[in-house]
């Protein structure tokens, strides 16, 4: 079954364009071009398909339907913060709460405009459509 990522890719690389001249032509930021083929995105804003759409010169339900469907579970903001910190506390295979996969994680380092170190905990999953963001 083809993914998001192999439509994206497979359809831009018949195109000639690399994906920096993907992002250029659908003034998508490269990160988020980056992130849809690697896998990292499975659904994707209206306005995203939309420029992608153009882009790679299909219809935004063409990419529609490799994207993973959304069957919404609410996660606590509890369950969201116990995964935060087990992702600070470096905790290997923290399972995802909407399918039991095992969660991607990363620690961002930002700075604050006083130039103190900042730490963002980040996961998705690979499986699902669950992902912590900020």
């Amino acid at each position: 079954m083809e993914t998001l990522s192999t439509f994206i890719n497979t359809r831009r690389e018949k195109l000639g364009m690399s994906s920096l001249g993907l992002s250029k032509k659908s003034g998508i930021d490269i990160s988020i071009i980056e992130d849809i083929e690697s896998g990292k995105e499975l659904f994707l804003p209206v306005t995203i398909r939309q420029k992608l759409a153009k882009a790679l010169k299909c219809q935004p339900s063409d990419i529609q339907k490799y994207e993973k469907n959304i069957n919404t579970k609410i996660i606590s903001d509890e369950i969201i913060d116990e995964i935060k910190q087990k992702i600070l506390a470096r905790e290997k295979e923290i399972h995802c709460p909407m399918c039991g996969n095992i969660l991607v994680t990363r620690i961002a380092k930002m700075y604050d405009l006083e130039d103190n170190l900042m730490l963002h905990p980040k996961a998705h999953c690979s499986k699902c459509v669950f992902q912590i963001k900020d």
